[in-house]
């Protein structure tokens, strides 16, 4: 937090920006909400390698976070609903069981939607983002 501080007092350097998140449609308030929100194209929507993403993990019940100090450029939020919080998303088939979201709510076929369908610009205000979750059983 004070590595963003110190890089909004450089000159020309943009001030850090900030990204409310919102969650709707949830199936219920049972479980965790895990997030992940990147910049890199190649590690979405997992994050698995990604040093720089943001991970947060959330109760379903309370289904809003904010996340400050984001350097200004394109993100992207992956998320799913672990209901029964076993920290990994069940599936049948490779069919998601629980409940998955992105940011921009792009279209889903089959698999995660690529980088760019959920990509939005985070600057030096405000942003905003309402994943709307999708359940496929």
């Amino acid at each position: 937090m004070a590595a963003a501080a110190a890089l909004a007092l450089l000159p020309g350097a943009a001030p850090p920006g900030t990204l409310d998140l919102s969650v709707e449609n949830l199936r219920s308030g049972r479980g965790t909400l895990r997030i992940c929100l990147t910049r890199a194209p190649q590690n979405f929507p997992r994050c698995m390698d990604d040093a720089m993403a943001v991970k947060r993990n959330i109760p379903a019940a309370a289904p809003q976070t904010q996340f400050t100090g984001l350097a200004s450029g394109g993100w992207a939020v992956a998320l799913i609903h672990d209901e029964n919080d076993n920290r990994r998303l069940d599936t049948f088939a490779g069919i998601p069981r629980e409940g998955v979201g992105f940011s921009r709510n792009p279209p889903l076929g089959f698999g995660a939607p690529r980088f760019e369908k959920a990509q939005f610009a985070v600057g030096s205000g405000l942003a905003a983002q309402q994943v709307r979750m999708r359940y496929f059983f």
